[in-house]
């Protein structure tokens, strides 16, 4: 391979705010971005998406809200728990999903699921709202696609990023410039393909190449039928639960969330093999096949009056990172996401934190 590499940067004099470019706006994203903002550096972000988040997502519909990617957050981390503190506490609210295991195929309980004391978390209306909470001060380039990075043309010692506009957004193509910096927090196949694009950093990606994030086919049912004939809601008094199913891994009453409507609605999502299994098959047929097996765990066989599914290509992490994020000093290119250390809300918010601290 043909790797570029950049001149060495003069040491004699340095501001001491730097332009960074950050890629993804997903909470890894948005964590560094904010932590190197406050820092005093000039960050801009880019995000292929027309709203930031990135699995921390939220689907609108005429029936209500439907949370279709990150369910909830737990708060284990004492820096994670202050910055929800200083900045979103009206916005955060606990669930009482009151989350079981489930035995199929008769939907009987098993057992609760989490440990005792641990909370789950929703931010209100959506769980979108908080990072579009969190990104609000940001400069952030929607709907881009960062399609390469090298050298400068005009000050060689500085990146450049070559970007697309996304479908609806007007810009084909254009180039950024005058990066000292340059951070990847994006789903790590994305950053292993832009980093292999770019002929940047091969060491770093030999060991990105062995990260393994499998994918997540999502259903998104609404039953309007409880409220019309009096009902609190259909199927079980539980809002919550990981199924053994070999089709279905977690179940969610959307309504039964804070701030969420009152029209039944439930996030089916399914399991990684099944997912892996049915990767290349017709959204149809997967929702066909989620929604028989959702009404053997529920019981709940009324036809919806919506349903919908959608595939998360990178959604649970099975052989993650193993540390928090990378950063290259000499070439000044770090890697941030989730998959550094799992798959949680939380993963995500360190790994983007602990690199931008590295960084400034």
């Amino acid at each position: 391979m043909n790797t570029r590499t950049r001149p060495t940067r003069s040491t004699t004099s340095a501001a001491p705010a730097r332009r960074i470019a950050v890629i993804g706006a997903g909470i890894a994203g948005i964590a560094c971005a904010r932590t190197l903002a406050q820092a005093g550096h000039n960050v801009q972000v880019f995000e292929a998406n027309t709203v930031p988040g990135g699995r921390m997502a939220t689907a609108d519909t005429a029936f209500g809200s439907f949370d279709h990617g990150a369910q909830y957050f737990t708060v284990r981390d004492t820096r994670f728990a202050q910055a929800l503190e200083q900045t979103a506490k009206t916005m955060c609210r606990p669930w009482s999903a009151n989350t079981v295991h489930v035995l199929d195929p008769y939907g009987r309980v098993a057992a609760a699921a989490l440990p005792t004391g641990e909370r789950h978390w929703v931010p209100a209306p959506g769980m979108q709202a908080l990072p579009a909470h969190w990104a609000t001060p940001l400069a952030v380039e929607f709907g881009t696609r960062v399609t390469g990075i090298a050298p400068d043309r005009l000050q060689p010692q500085q990146w450049q990023l070559t970007t697309e506009g996304m479908l609806g957004t007007p810009d084909a193509q254009r180039v950024f410039g005058g990066f000292v910096d340059v951070v990847l927090a994006v789903p790590s196949v994305q950053a292993l393909q832009l980093l292999r694009a770019s002929s940047l950093a091969p060491a770093l990606q030999e060991r990105m190449a062995a990260v393994s994030v499998g994918p997540c086919w999502t259903l998104l049912l609404a039953f309007p039928q409880a409220q019309q004939v009096g009902l609190p809601h259909l199927g079980p008094q539980w809002n919550a639960a990981r199924s053994t199913h070999h089709r279905i891994a977690w179940l969610a009453r959307e309504n039964s969330k804070p701030g969420r409507g009152t029209i039944e609605r439930w996030t089916v999502q399914a399991s990684t093999a099944w997912s892996a299994e049915h990767l290349q098959d017709d959204p149809t047929r997967v929702q066909a096949k989620l929604l028989r097996a959702f009404a053997e765990v529920t019981g709940i066989r009324a036809a919806p009056a919506f349903a919908t599914a959608h595939l998360w290509h990178q959604a649970q992490t099975l052989a993650p990172l193993g540390a928090s994020h990378v950063w290259d000093e000499a070439l000044r290119i770090g890697v941030a996401g989730d998959w550094c250390l799992g798959h949680r809300v939380e993963d995500a918010f360190v790994s983007g934190l602990e690199l931008a601290l590295q960084m400034a």
